[in-house]
């Protein structure tokens, strides 16, 4: 089945950007041309392009680059800890968390420093968390051909922490498993514990 394309969207211009940001902090009952907030607008816009620089990349791309020289290493490869910064879809708040990456090479590993711009390039994008962790496991199951791949992320949402329910010191996890993480509890019990992840079965 082909992949499905993405709708054409109209540009928009940095000068459009701006004049959204002024309307919106009209509409919370600020002046625009107060000193303070004259730059904001721009300062937004230009913000705006380093949060969603994801939408410009494929992170595929990071991983097509392997290293098949590896004396025959087929051990799990993790990398715990990735910090990253997202944004909701659903109310454009933060979400601040950290992703633990592991796969079971086949005969090829990737440079650890890709594994990390993976979850960067989904990050950088209006995301749900749970949508997001299937993605990253996606991408890396379907490049690198691995026999199994798991992804946990760990993060807290300021939809929840700073509106609404008002909940603070509140994370949420989500993974996914694919391959040997998922059929065998033994690898799935190796990388919990790798990350820090005690007693799961």
């Amino acid at each position: 089945m082909a992949a499905r394309k993405k709708p054409a969207l109209p540009d928009v211009t940095q000068a459009q950007a701006e004049e959204a940001v002024r309307t919106l902090l009209r509409w919370a009952g600020e002046d625009p041309r107060r000193e303070g907030l004259i730059d904001t607008p721009r300062r937004v816009a230009e913000g705006y392009l380093d949060w969603f620089s994801g939408y410009k990349v494929d992170p595929a791309e990071y991983l097509r680059r392997t290293f098949e020289e590896v004396a025959g290493y087929d051990e799990m490869v993790v990398l715990r800890d990735i910090e990253f910064e997202s944004h909701c879809e659903h109310h454009m708040a933060p979400i601040i968390g950290r992703a633990h990456v592991g796969y079971l090479p086949t005969n090829k590993v990737v440079g650890i420093s890709k594994l990390a711009r993976v979850v960067d390039g989904f990050a950088r994008r209006f995301q749900v968390q749970e949508k997001m962790t299937a993605e990253i496991a996606e991408c890396i199951n379907t490049v690198l051909r691995p026999r199994g791949v798991g992804v946990v992320i760990d993060a807290s949402h300021e939809c929840m922490t700073t509106r609404g329910v008002h909940k603070r010191g509140v994370s949420m996890v989500t993974s996914k498993m694919l391959g040997a993480f998922r059929t065998d509890m033994r690898t799935r019990a190796e990388f919990l514990h790798f990350i820090g992840i005690q007693g799961a079965h």
